[in-house]
């Protein structure tokens, strides 16, 4: 008993000593080890104090520290400077900030990379999915309710046999998810609550019609198809935030509206844009970009747009070829837009507004670095939109400027 109590000692002195910023613990090669050996999982983000990426990814992180701490959960949030801490960075391949990688049960090895948003939502759903059941199991009404009203999407398994060959492949589902919470209930309570008469699978979600349920036969291909083709708005807004569930999605023909939010008449066109989505669903992804933002002037150049020339549609196709289009009218209503994407989805959109291969990228600022199965770009300044089909990863920079750079993949 007495040996019992010295080791916890020694082990909550070991804790103390470790500091935290924002419920966030502050790591060096020093005290590595004895964190894991404290903290079995355990979230680490090496980051360097210029880059701006881990600049934005901050105060989310540090929310998410604080939500789990709030939850009594026993996983821990960690960041490492990695222009300080080289070493340590290096010994865990760290070749771009913010790098994050998830330790555990307390191994040091083959830690895995986080690979979810950047809002503190999805970091503690990820989180809790790498560490719990891919699928909560809703005992009864009040838990299914609490899971929809903590998130923005939600996606619950009805399913009066939980052994069904349906409701494991609701599971296999919810394992090839990182980003959006699963639940599956069995209660009598629970179907008739919610108005489900059979076995089956409901999106809930804050936005558009609230909920919507999977009609077909139940498989993992065709739930990550309905899921991912349901979980984004009928119109959502180009940002930092959003870009990895715009480009990620399985959705490849992008409408784009430029419209400063500063409009009078910017509510009004957002209804038309919106109004037009509905017939276009799991077609084409409609998206707003607010010509205004400093960040988005590159965006406008890449569609051969200028500020006074918004509002204005422009339609986009992330394939092998970026192909791009104008509408023949600038008058945005619903009328046009449909019209538009109607001719597109029909093929009868003769006249594309440009092509972009690597060749018509602008080669200033642009170096290129080659592997067997991978093409680099680092690009300067810090985001350029020529790249639109790529997923955003890592931004390095040389310490000697605030500036940085980005890497971006193509995959």
């Amino acid at each position: 008993m007495l040996k019992l109590l010295i080791v916890c000692t020694l082990a909550a002195m070991s804790a103390a000593d470790i500091a935290e910023e924002e419920d966030v613990l502050v790591l060096k090669k020093s005290n590595f080890e004895e964190a894991l050996k404290t903290y079995p999982n355990m979230l680490v983000e090496f980051y360097a104090p210029w880059c701006g990426h881990c600049k934005a990814l901050a105060p989310e992180y540090a929310k998410a520290a604080g939500m789990l701490k709030a939850e009594g959960s026993d996983i821990k949030l960690a960041k490492v400077d990695a222009t300080e801490e080289s070493e340590l960075a290096q010994e865990f391949g760290v070749r771009g900030y913010p790098t994050i990688k998830f330790f555990k049960g307390g191994e040091k090895e083959n830690p895995k990379e986080y690979s979810a948003g950047r809002q503190a939502d999805d970091i503690v759903n990820w989180l809790k999915k790498r560490t719990g059941p891919a699928a909560t199991t809703l005992t009864d009404v009040t838990q299914a309710e609490s899971l929809i009203a903590d998130n923005e999407v939600a996606v619950i398994g009805f399913f009066k046999n939980v052994e069904s060959e349906d409701a494991k492949a609701f599971i296999k589902t919810a394992e090839a998810v990182d980003d959006i919470p699963f639940g599956i209930i069995s209660d009598d309570a629970g179907f008739s609550k919610f108005e489900v008469a059979k076995d089956g699978v409901v999106l809930f979600k804050k936005f558009d019609e609230g909920r919507i349920a999977f009609d077909g036969e139940i498989s993992k291909e065709k739930l990550l198809t309905f899921i991912k083709s349901n979980q984004l708005p009928l119109v959502i807004e180009f940002t930092e935030q959003t870009a990895p569930k715009i480009f990620g999605g399985v959705i490849k023909s992008h409408i784009l509206m430029f419209v400063p939010k500063t409009a009078k008449d910017f509510q009004d066109k957002m209804d038309q844009f919106k109004k037009a989505a509905e017939g276009f669903k799991g077609k084409i992804l409609f998206i707003f970009i607010d010509s205004d933002v400093d960040d988005n002037q590159r965006i406008l150049e890449f569609f051969g747009l200028k500020k006074e020339e918004c509002p204005a549609i422009r339609l986009i196709t992330l394939e092998e070829e970026m192909t791009k289009y104008k509408p023949e009218t600038s008058e945005i209503t619903a009328e046009n837009i449909i019209t538009f994407c109607t001719a597109f989805t029909e093929g009868k959109l003769k006249m594309p507004h440009g092509v972009v291969t690597v060749n018509s990228w602008p080669p200033s600022g642009i170096s290129w670095v080659r592997n067997s199965k991978t093409m680099q770009i680092l690009l300067w300044p810090r985001w350029t939109p020529q790249l639109m089909r790529l997923k955003l990863s890592k931004c390095i920079a040389s310490p000697r400027s605030s500036s940085s750079l980005l890497v971006m993949t193509i995959r």
